[in-house]
């Protein structure tokens, strides 16, 4: 039983479970028995390829979402990436506060360095319950980012869902820094409407503390700033 099946196996039956179908439902629609179904998700049956798709595709979840390699979370620089956003990180550790909830959230983003005409293909898992199980996000979102000399773009999608988008700034510097505000804006169905956050991004994950929670909430400066300007801005 190999590390990788059995990661992959915890990991679909977890997406079934939280959708509430059943080995034999899903079997069902893979044309598979519920024995090798129990055999999949105990890892002790390597999945083909066709079949983890088909699987992705019954369980209604992004390909990326089953899977899980440690070494996205070790793959800290590639000479691939620009030299821009803490000097060609593929793995972004983030953090929000929400107000609505009173609760940090974190989530981790996850950069290819191989560019698709200029942009480099993004995955954002949101409000997730430790780095290492990111794939069990509240909400996941692919899209790409662009970089740039003084900020990195980023334009992602939800999912499930194509009506809900995001889009995030980020300003660089030309100092190496293990860490940078950012702004993520988009629309939120808690209730419905258009939302703006101050994001912040490291390199590795930060002790979550009242210290972070207090740099996350909106501050005097930042209204100051609002009142000035008449728009939400992040320095």
């Amino acid at each position: 039983m190999s590390e990788i099946s059995s990661e992959l196996g915890r990991t679909i039956r977890h997406f079934r479970k939280s959708k509430g179908i059943t080995l034999e439902e899903l079997g069902e629609q893979i044309n598979r028995s519920k024995s090798t179904m129990q055999k999949y998700e105990a890892g002790k049956i390597v999945i083909d390829i066709e079949t983890f798709y088909e699987i992705a595709y019954a369980l209604k979840v992004h390909p990326e979402q089953l899977l899980y390699s440690k070494s996205n979370l070790l793959m800290e620089t590639n000479s691939s990436n620009p030299k821009t956003l803490f000097k060609e990180s593929t793995t972004l550790y983030s953090y929000m506060y929400d107000g609505r909830i009173n609760k940090l959230l974190r989530s981790l983003f996850i950069i290819s360095n191989h560019p698709e005409h200029g942009r480099f293909p993004t995955a954002f898992y949101m409000n997730i319950p430790t780095f290492d199980k990111y794939m069990f996000a509240e909400n996941t979102y692919f899209g790409y980012s662009q970089h740039h000399d003084t900020f990195t773009s980023m334009f992602l999608t939800h999912s499930s869902t194509e009506v809900e988008n995001v889009s995030i700034t980020i300003l660089s510097t030309f100092q190496e820094t293990t860490e940078r505000l950012g702004m993520m804006s988009g629309i939120s169905f808690r209730p419905f409407m258009p939302v703006s956050f101050k994001m912040l991004f490291s390199k590795t994950p930060l002790k979550e503390d009242e210290e972070l929670i207090k740099r996350l909430k909106i501050n005097q400066n930042d209204i100051r700033m609002m009142k000035l300007f008449n728009m939400f801005n992040i320095m």
